[in-house]
């Protein structure tokens, strides 16, 4: 290995553990993203509202409805599931880069599930909803760029 002093090997190290804790707690978000909606209240109303969704544009007034229509469940799921910025009382303010990491995933895999899903769209939208800064908005337009391209 390399010759270096003692103090940037240890530092080395300790970037290597943050980023393996970073890592790891990414894989069990993975794991358990939203597995609320497989239990009630949540089941049986996303069973019903996911293929409406699907068929109407993300944002429009129809999408706004149905969200109405949902809140029993999406007060449940936003409760139970820190990736969403309705979870925290501060908004997207409250959310750690790992939630934000699992957001983005969850908001580009939602794109695909709509006829005209558009994950570049999703983000200047929820930019409105949310009222995330323009420099945020450009990290996550990075991200996408950078790790969910086709």
């Amino acid at each position: 290995m390399y010759n270096s002093r003692p103090e940037t090997l240890k530092h080395i190290e300790k970037v290597r553990s943050f980023i393996e804790r970073i890592a790891n707690e990414l894989c069990i978000r993975g794991l358990i993203h939203d597995v609320s909606k497989l239990q009630e209240p949540e089941k049986s109303i996303f069973d019903e509202y996911t293929p409406k969704l699907k068929d109407c544009n993300y944002g429009s007034d129809e999408y706004k409805q149905y969200l109405s229509e949902m809140q029993i469940a999406l007060n449940h799921h936003y409760l139970k599931n820190r990736h969403h910025p309705e979870h925290h009382s501060e908004g997207i303010k409250g959310m750690t880069l790992i939630d934000l990491c699992e957001m983005i995933a969850d908001w580009k895999a939602a794109t695909l599930r709509h006829n005209d899903g558009d994950i570049l769209k999703s983000i200047d939208i929820n930019q409105r909803r949310f009222g995330y800064s323009d420099e945020l908005k450009q990290i996550l337009l990075n991200t996408v760029e950078m790790h969910f391209t086709d």
